[in-house]
């Protein structure tokens, strides 16, 4: 769902501002300066155009690359298309400063710290989380052990090696059982969207749960469930003094909010401002914060609790460093209702890059 969330932020982007250029990562990680910018701003837009270029593979726009040092030139963009024009056949290579990179990549290599490394190689300001607080917040084994360190509430969890479930099939489900009781959800530990996230409610779900999990990452979670969960949600704005816009709440179409109940079906309902007692609503907010600074996060994130309904007992489900991000995303609608509209919200972050970057710059990199 990038396209989606990089088609709004680029259709957005104040002109009198910004000269927005868009960069393009494909499937087989070619980088390239689109032919036109991302139009499809919604899940439904973007999966149908994957389909017809599935059908009809075509490779278009100028090939760039990333200068992994600190240059004048951030990428190099390499122009094959008219090389049997030119220059003896020879591709045509020129060069383009960016003054900030606003990275639009949920998932593996752009929301881990995999992209977020070589932006600091390049030593170019970036949007976002950095190396440690991307890799962290996208591995939900180390997240929750860091919430755990700092005293956040997190849910009863297990983590089990894909290599040790493979050796111990018959074993792990009865520990995982005592440990923490049917149902239970079964997460890859590295992966966005719900993608590979299933509800075992017993031990021949909790199976094909696991093997699920296990086709996505060698690391799997595996969480107790929260009895009658409210999903709240949270966005964090900010570097080192961040804020937290009012909670908002998903109540899923299906039995949780996995992949088809966020992008495919139509039924989900979405509460902002979540219907919490004032105290609750604050709390929320706290726990937002800490666990953006639990991380060390900078930038953005948008925060996901579990709230039992009946006690209404709050856990930290997850931090998300590169949240959804189109204009009926749940982090722009939160601090919409908090007072700061899309266009802010996209100067805002460019300005937090800037800062960042600036600080880092007066920091010495060796005693000579």
């Amino acid at each position: 769902m990038s396209l989606a969330s990089a088609a709004a932020v680029f259709a957005h982007l104040d002109r009198k501002r910004y000269e927005p250029v868009a960069i393009r990562i494909d499937k087989e990680g070619r980088w390239a300066i689109a032919d036109r910018p991302p139009t499809a701003m919604s899940a439904a837009e973007v999966i149908e155009q994957a389909r017809l270029e599935a059908a009809r593979p075509v490779r278009s726009g100028r090939e760039v690359h990333l200068v992994a040092r600190p240059s004048e030139e951030t990428i190099l963009s390499i122009d094959r298309r008219t090389a049997d024009k030119r220059d003896q056949g020879q591709a045509v290579v020129t060069g383009l400063n960016l003054d900030a990179i606003f990275p639009v990549l949920h998932g593996p290599y752009g929301e881990d710290g995999t992209i977020q490394g070589l932006l600091e190689l390049a030593n170019v300001p970036y949007v976002g989380a950095g190396v440690l607080a991307s890799a962290v917040g996208m591995d939900k084994a180390l997240m929750k052990l860091v919430f755990s360190a700092r005293g956040l509430p997190v849910c009863p969890y297990r983590v089990v090696l894909r290599h040790d479930w493979t050796s111990n099939r018959n074993g792990i489900p009865a520990e995982l059982d005592r440990a923490l009781g049917f149902p239970m959800f079964v997460k890859p530990a590295n992966l966005g969207s719900s993608v590979g996230i299933s509800k075992a409610k017993d031990p021949a779900s909790l199976e094909a749960a696991m093997d699920l999990a296990g086709s996505f990452d060698r690391k799997i979670v595996v969480e107790a469930a929260v009895a009658e969960a409210r999903e709240i949600e949270c966005a964090v704005l900010g570097n080192d003094a961040p804020s937290a816009s009012v909670p908002g709440e998903v109540v899923p179409s299906r039995e949780f909010y996995d992949y088809e109940a966020k992008y495919i079906d139509d039924g989900s309902k979405i509460f902002i401002p979540a219907d919490l007692p004032a105290a609750t609503a604050a709390e929320i907010q706290r726990l937002s914060v800490a666990a953006f600074q639990a991380i060390d996060c900078a930038g953005l994130a948008r925060v996901d609790f579990l709230m039992e309904r009946a006690t209404n007992k709050i856990y930290v489900n997850e931090v998300n460093t590169i949240p959804g991000f189109t204009t009926i995303s749940m982090y722009s609608k939160l601090w919409a209702a908090s007072g700061v509209e899309y266009g802010a919200l996209l100067d805002r972050l460019i300005a937090l890059a800037l800062e960042r970057h600036t600080e880092k710059q007066q920091l010495r990199t060796s005693v000579t």
